[in-house]
């Protein structure tokens, strides 16, 4: 078979089905369809590996340049230009596939390129099948060598000793409130924010294969999910008793030893654990969405939608937050939000976090944060990185 462009095979594919006389059978037709899909699926494949190889060649480029330049560390994940690629396939897509699934598509893709580059260790707020891990999916794709940390301050602890090249936490939950570990850990680490995942939480009611439901006595998930589910547990299992644990993976595991009882978690527990999704979208909240941040340890160049964090620790005096909104406010930066949190060991004293949108090399954000540096004890800059995509 002589190679055709995708344009050529497509062509093909249309004139099939115009040209479909009224005396071709159905299976003359989808045999022609499916032949169609084959050359589709070689051109596919053929282009994916040529990706890898240029993903290979990007390697090669960036393993002799840092050598040169005596590091032994090269930095092979790029944020922002991740960010670009995956908002220029949904700017360019045609359809009929919607532009985020097309671009998780090359999610994927991206993520298997950048592992033949450098095998990618992610660690994020576990166990396995939690929003976190779902989290850390949806940005570094499957190929990532995700691994679940007890706590928030394991994550940040692996990701600076460098065994995990970033980290995943949760940060704010439309419906809950921000997580204040989160907050507490830049406080103590000089890790950066190189990225930001949002994903919509959709809770399901799960069971395993051996579950009795005329028996069943117990649900189990986190507190958070529980309060997320009142209304929906109060209508459908009003007498059955919810039982609140760590996670919602570790709720997902007890269901392998236990025919009494059932549990309420995301899409990713129901691969991980073997578990069968009985009711979706049990969420009273149909818009509920956590934030979550990617640690790291390096700066991250503009993506052209990036926003900026940092943390001030204020004077105590009257005032003294209405001064260091005024230079945002005076040079035209847009506060995205602000949280507060105490200035360990200091009583009584406080620090503020401030989301920002822009990158710190936008000259209205560098002047913004200049004229704030002089009004307060300390400021730090958390980082500039690429607005979420996915």
């Amino acid at each position: 078979m002589s190679e055709q462009s995708p344009e050529q095979t497509m062509d093909n594919l249309n004139q099939t089905a115009a040209g479909a006389s009224d005396t071709a059978t159905e299976k003359e037709f989808l045999d022609n369809i499916r032949q169609n899909i084959d050359a589709v699926d070689c051109e596919i494949q053929t282009l994916i590996n040529n990706r890898a190889k240029l993903a290979q060649q990007v390697a090669a480029v960036k393993k002799n340049h840092t050598a040169a330049d005596g590091n032994i560390n090269p930095i092979f994940y790029r944020p922002e230009r991740e960010a670009q690629v995956l908002k220029a396939v949904m700017e360019r897509n045609t359809g009929p596939i919607a532009d985020e699934k097309m671009a998780r598509l090359f999610r994927e893709i991206m993520s298997v390129c950048l592992d033949l580059e450098a095998p990618q260790r992610i660690a994020f707020l576990g166990p396995v099948g939690t929003f976190t891990h779902a989290a850390a999916l949806k940005h570094f794709g499957k190929a990532a060598d995700t691994v679940p940390m007890t706590t928030i301050t394991d994550v940040f602890r692996e990701v600076e000793a460098g065994t995990a090249m970033y980290g995943v936490v949760p940060v704010e939950n439309s419906s809950e409130g921000v997580v204040n570990h989160t907050l507490d850990g830049f406080l103590s680490s000089t890790l950066k924010i190189i990225g930001e995942v949002e994903l919509p939480i959709h809770q399901n009611f799960l069971v395993a294969e051996h579950t009795k439901l005329d028996g069943l006595s117990r649900i189990y998930s986190h507190q958070q999910s529980l309060a997320q589910c009142r209304h929906w547990l109060d209508v459908n299992f009003p007498n059955v008793e919810r039982v609140a644990v760590s996670s919602n993976g570790e709720a997902a595991r007890r269901l392998k030893n236990e025919w009494h009882s059932a549990a309420i978690a995301g899409d990713v527990a129901v691969a991980e654990y073997g578990l069968h999704k009985l009711y979706s979208n049990i969420e009273d909240n149909p818009s509920n969405t956590t934030r979550f941040l990617i640690i790291g340890h390096e700066a991250i160049a503009p993506s052209g939608q990036d926003k900026t964090s940092i943390v001030v620790s204020a004077h105590d005096r009257a005032g003294a937050l209405i001064e260091i909104l005024k230079p945002l406010s005076y040079h035209g930066v847009s506060m995205t939000s602000i949280e507060t949190r105490p200035e360990r060991p200091n009583k009584w004293a406080y620090v503020f976090f401030i989301d920002m949108n822009g990158h710190i090399n936008d000259p209205n954000v560098s002047a913004a944060i200049n004229d704030i540096r002089p009004l307060v004890k300390d400021l730090r800059i958390l980082g500039s990185y690429p607005k979420a995509v996915l």
